[in-house]
């Protein structure tokens, strides 16, 4: 993958002030961008954008995805403050299945519509918002958070890494995101926005917990990068560090 020159870019990353959201902030700062640290409680955000270093390129706003009003003040601020926007990371997520557990058939409906609610129906709701604003920029970049466990490939494929993780509300949220990044990708086509899902890895995070394989560090790499690519990179894609995921 090919970065861009990231000189004044504007990033949003949702869910930016704790794990794999607020190690992408600090990543993509690292690398001259304005990151724009989406957080549930305000206090918070502002508070890790002060561990990042805080100044101007560092900024905080309550976004909690699940409140549309939320959401459109997001939106208004954005263009009141910067007019436009290049990066989206769509990072915010729940996971409230018990881990690697198929009830499938006792799983509530509740926690169905609270986990579609939080890692779909609100990615989609804010990045249609959005999208005049990064309709604006001149390399448009647009990331969903996603997971392996949402390959529907892997998932139907006894011997793979994923094949004994069955967590229905999660893991069926991310395979409607995924499907989400190809039908805006196609739409998009032709246009200098690209869109990608990116899987971080299992990180140790407190969604992933400290038997986790990876470090913080290379979790929000993925991200990174998809929200850097150049002109030549690709979009409607499912990645994990660089190399291809199937659906």
């Amino acid at each position: 993958m090919i970065a861009t020159d990231t000189t004044a870019k504007i990033a949003l990353i949702t869910g930016a002030n704790k794990g794999i959201g607020l190690e992408t902030a600090r990543q993509l700062h690292a690398k001259g961008v304005t990151v724009i640290l989406g957080s549930r409680d305000l206090a918070r955000g502002e508070a890790a954008a002060k561990s990042l270093g805080g100044g101007d390129r560092l900024r905080a706003i309550k976004l909690d995805v699940s409140v549309e009003a939320d959401r459109a003040g997001a939106v208004r601020w954005i263009a009141q403050e910067f007019g436009r926007l290049d990066i989206l990371v769509n990072n915010a997520g729940v996971l409230l299945d018990e881990w690697a557990v198929n009830a499938t058939s006792t799983t509530p409906m509740s926690m169905l519509r609270e986990t579609f609610e939080i890692n779909f129906f609100a990615v989609v709701d804010l990045t249609q918002k959005l999208l005049p604003l990064i309709r604006k920029s001149e390399s448009g970049r647009i990331v969903n958070l996603s997971s392996i466990l949402g390959s529907l490939s892997l998932q139907a494929t006894e011997g793979s890494p994923v094949y004994e993780a069955k967590m229905f509300a999660y893991d069926s949220s991310k395979a409607a995101l995924n499907s989400f990044t190809i039908h805006l990708a196609h739409e998009l086509r032709g246009s200098r926005i690209k869109v990608n899902s990116a899987h971080p890895g299992w990180v140790k995070t407190e969604m992933g917990g400290e038997g986790a394989p990876m470090e913080i560090e290379d979790g929000g790499r993925t991200s990174v990068e998809l929200a850097l690519l150049g002109p030549d990179g690709p979009s409607g894609g499912y990645f994990h560090m660089g190399k291809p995921i199937p659906w």
